[in-house]
């Protein structure tokens, strides 16, 4: 497995694998392409035999970064790929000179709420009906 930054040609793919992975609210391409293009956002992905296997986002603006995503298709969930992203996507706030890293995670997604304590990350407070169809989410922050 391999872990490298993004490109654009990486997007199409990428968009393909939010509507598996966040069949509620996928980021459409265009979101994903916007991102892309934002100075202050860094993405990264990690590839198994050529293959795009997970993937992850974050933006840093002065000394707080947001994780945007982070996914991994369900054949690869369990084996440390979310990890590895989400370490480079924390490195990479350190690197912009992050303070803090925030992010939202839905109520009901214990796997990603499980990665996020164990790296370090604290629940802060909850957003009710954070998401469009009306889940609460929960904002998370690690101190760098």
């Amino acid at each position: 497995m391999q872990i490298r930054k993004w490109e654009f040609k990486d997007i199409l793919k990428i968009s393909e694998m939010e509507k598996e992975c966040f069949p509620k609210e996928p980021w459409s391409y265009q979101m994903l392409v916007s991102s892309f293009q934002s100075e202050s956002f860094y993405g990264v992905l990690c590839e198994d035999g050529g293959e795009i296997i997970g993937y992850g986002g974050i933006t840093v603006t002065a000394d707080s970064a947001d994780i945007d995503n982070i996914a991994v298709t369900e054949a690869y969930r369990g084996g440390g790929v979310g990890t590895k992203i989400l370490k480079e996507l924390i490195k990479a706030a350190k690197k912009g000179g992050a303070k803090k890293v925030f992010l939202e995670v839905r109520v009901s997604n214990s796997n990603a709420m499980k990665l996020y304590l164990k790296n370090g990350f604290k629940g802060v407070y909850a957003r009710t009906r954070y998401y469009s169809d009306g889940e609460d989410g929960l904002v998370m922050v690690k101190e760098l």
